[in-house]
Parts: structure tokens; sequence; C-alpha cells
């Protein structure tokens, strides 16, 4: 028997991880989750910052990190050093402050290029869960499980799952590029 509601989950956590690469970029303002990729070495092992810390933006230029070991400031510091979001952390006893920098109109237009890459490779994932449904269907007409008429009322259905996240992905896209342009 075929299951539609498989192909959606699958496009739906597509658009999930899609959306969790968008909040790591970095954008003119501060976001709590710019800081999700950064792995720092602590206790023999490569942690977040949120399980070391409570991070905060306090300001829209401005992230906060309050860290709870005071031996594990200088390594977060050294984490986002290394890191290629290009900021510069000021620590103040237990708080370290990271500045958020305007984007330079070339960096703008680099991110703005990563973004639609991003989004083209979302989509080509929806349209490989699309095939994948697809041949399905033609696998249980081969065998004589599903009507013609039933196999074509499903490939219209998955057509219009497709449509509607390929629609969310060039929204998100949009809405994406827009924040970037805003001085």
């Amino acid at each position: 028997m075929f299951n539609q509601k498989i192909y959606a989950q699958k496009m739906d956590k597509t658009i999930e991880v899609f959306n969790k690469e968008l909040g790591s970029l970095r954008t003119g303002r501060a976001n709590a989750n710019m800081l999700d990729l950064v792995k720092v070495d602590v206790y023999g092992q490569k942690m977040p910052i949120n399980q070391l810390g409570t991070i905060t933006t306090p300001e829209p230029r401005m992230i906060n990190i309050q860290v709870w070991d005071l031996n594990n400031v200088t390594l977060i510091d050294s984490a986002i050093k290394k890191s290629e979001l290009g900021l510069n952390p000021q620590i103040d006893g237990q708080l370290v402050r990271l500045p958020v920098p305007n984007l330079s109109e070339e960096r703008r237009n680099e991110m703005k290029k990563m973004i639609k890459s991003m989004g083209e490779k979302c989509k080509i994932s929806i349209r490989n869960i699309r095939r994948e449904a697809n041949e399905d269907l033609k696998n249980l007409l081969k065998k004589k499980e599903l009507s013609e008429d039933e196999e074509k009322k499903q490939e219209k259905n998955i057509q219009n799952f497709t449509d509607q996240h390929i629609k969310i992905i060039d929204e998100k896209v949009t809405s994406k590029e827009k924040e970037i342009m805003t001085i």
C-alpha cells in the first residue's frame, strides 16, 4: 500500500534542515543560532557553546554568552576566533560579549549567492523525494496493487506536496535575502 505521509514527512524534514542552515548564517543582526556550528574542545570532547553557557541577544548587534565555568571562557574565546564567523569576542569575567559587525556590500552579495545555492540544494532534495514516491507508485502499479486512476491521483498529490514545499523554500530564500540586504 502507498503511504504519501512518509514522503510529506521527508519533505518537511528537508525544510527543517534548510531552516537550521539558514539560521546559522551570519546576517547583520545578532542571532544565537549563529553559534550552533561552533564547537569548543572541553572535557576531552567537542561541545556546542550552548552546553557551556547561556546565550542571549540583549541588543540587535550583540550576543552575550554567560559562561558557567570560568575555566571555559578562554576555550570559548579561541573557538569563536577560529570559526569562520568573523566575530571578535570581548571577555568580561565569565561574560563573553560578541559585537556583530555590519556586513560589507561584497559580503552581502556573497551571502545572497550562498542562500540561493542552499535553496537550490533543498529543492533538489524535495524533487528527489518526489521521484522516489513516483517510482514507488510505478512499482505498485506493475504489481497490480494499485489501479491506474489511483496511481494518477497519488502522483498528483505528490506533485502538490512538492509544489507547496518548493514555494516555502522560495519564500524563505527571499525573506533571508531581504534580511541580509537590510542595513
